[in-house]
């Protein structure tokens, strides 16, 4: 999920989420295998599933799932109901011969099979080899093709990200000073635009970093210095990436609050180009609104809602990201601000985005979600949220539209996602609610108690 394409100045980045999907059709985050499912019932007599089972072995069909209980509407029969990989169309050439074996047999048809998806923090670490390009892998245009030093760095660089797992501390780099005269070049060009172009919450923070993590134009600072802000925050950590993820990989970590970012910077030779998100793009782009509780949760939000969803939801999923997270813009008072980090990383792109030249619309999720964007030059659309809190809720009744047949929610206590698909959960998690509405009213009969 990490791409940019930068010209004359502008950053097209997504961190690979729109991009990969766009241009790499070939890259298919997870095959989705489908499944048919079957109620079959028998009489309750020795040796009846062993026929069952022995049916499907001779018939070269696999079983996935399989689970019994005693049948309802046929009292002396038992209920089996049964998964087989594979359409509908070849299942159904077992029928007859299972209705020679069955009392009934329903074919309740075929769905996909639900994408993998972590469920703890811990599962992150299965994306540290799964990048699709970038990283140390240089493509023949990229600036630093040629150079076999800069290839070198850039290989010794990403094996932090490979070797990284969660609970391990984020290993510092040691940043040359041709990497530095890098960074202070855009650091420089960038933070002189920053207090009339980007947002209010963006310019509340980024002095914060300044003091807090080492933020100036003489040195690169450090991912893990910068995750334990972050963290202390809005709970928001970073994780060291080796190149572009999969849109689905990416959005995934989202969901844990886990930002994976780069450590390598683009090639000296032009300090204000690069084809890939670099620490440039990274901490200067993204970086600071991770620390805003309102960003913060908008970002999680498009993280849980990728969470076992379909291949095309997440293609939507991804240019909500794109026109938000990468190139939002938001409605300050009667002014237009930029929040997106392709523009707060551009120099170029951050002047253009609001010199009143492209077009600007509300945010809808439904829209954004199907509108086409280009990769390699200016956005000649831009959406515009009323607020971070406002696009979460638009963000949140849009989920409500895609593929999926559960509900999930972040435990921040066990840093794990629990999936919501049962009237036990949901009363569960009603009595957890409770339990903080009685906190809230008694904080607020205190404070009324104060006023009087």
């Amino acid at each position: 999920m990490n791409s940019a394409a930068y010209t004359n100045g502008a950053a097209h980045t997504a961190d690979g989420v729109g991009t990969d999907l766009k241009r790499k059709s070939s890259f298919i985050d997870f095959v989705q295998p489908t499944r048919t499912s079957l109620i079959l019932t028998t009489e309750d007599r020795p040796g009846a599933l062993v026929d069952l089972l022995s049916y499907f072995s001779k018939n070269s069909i696999s079983l996935s799932h399989i689970e019994s209980r005693t049948s309802r509407q046929n009292p002396g029969h038992y209920d089996f109901f049964v998964d087989v990989p594979g359409e509908d169309a070849a299942v159904l050439a077992l029928v007859p011969g299972l209705k020679e074996m069955c009392k009934s047999v329903v074919v309740l048809g075929t769905e996909k099979e639900t994408p993998w998806f972590p469920r703890k923090i811990s599962d992150l670490d299965r994306f540290a080899d799964r990048t699709l390009e970038m990283g140390e892998e240089l493509s023949c245009d990229h600036p630093g093709a040629k150079d076999a030093e800069y290839r070198k760095r850039r290989y010794q660089i990403t094996q932090n990200a490979r070797e990284f797992r969660f609970g391990d501390r984020i290993p510092d780099v040691e940043y040359t000073q041709a990497e530095i005269e890098t960074w202070g070049v855009v650091f420089r060009r960038l933070t002189a635009l920053y207090p009339t172009h980007a947002c209010a919450e963006f310019n509340r923070l980024f002095p914060l970093l300044e003091k807090y993590c080492s933020y100036n134009d003489k040195s690169i600072p450090q991912l893990q210095t910068i995750s334990d802000f972050m963290h202390s925050q809005t709970g928001f950590r970073l994780r060291p990436v080796a190149g572009l993820l999969s849109s689905r990989d990416f959005l995934n970590g989202l969901a844990f609050r886990v930002f994976h970012s780069t450590q390598y910077i683009r090639h000296h030779s032009v300090p204000l180009y690069t084809p890939e998100p670099d620490v440039c793009h990274e901490l200067l782009g993204h970086v600071p609104l991770f620390a805003d509780p309102e960003f913060a949760d908008f970002s999680q939000e498009i993280g849980l809602l990728s969470l076992g969803v379909s291949d095309a939801d997440i293609e939507k999923l991804a240019t909500c990201y794109w026109f938000t997270i990468e190139f939002g813009l938001c409605r300050q008072g009667s002014e237009l601000k930029a929040y997106g980090a392709g523009l707060l990383s551009s120099f170029g792109e951050l002047e253009y985005c609001l010199s009143g030249k492209p077009e600007t619309r509300p945010f809808n999720p439904a829209v954004t979600a199907l509108t086409a964007f280009p990769i390699t030059e200016y956005q000649p659309i831009y959406f515009v949220a009323e607020s971070f809190e406002d696009a979460k809720q638009k963000l949140r009744a849009f989920g409500r539209t895609l593929t999926r047949q559960f509900a999930v929610r972040y435990n921040p206590y066990t840093e794990s996602v629990e999936v919501i698909n049962s009237h036990g959960e949901v009363n569960r998690i009603a009595h957890q609610l409770k339990s903080d509405m009685d906190v809230l009213v008694n904080a607020m009969d205190v404070l009324s108690a104060k006023d009087n």
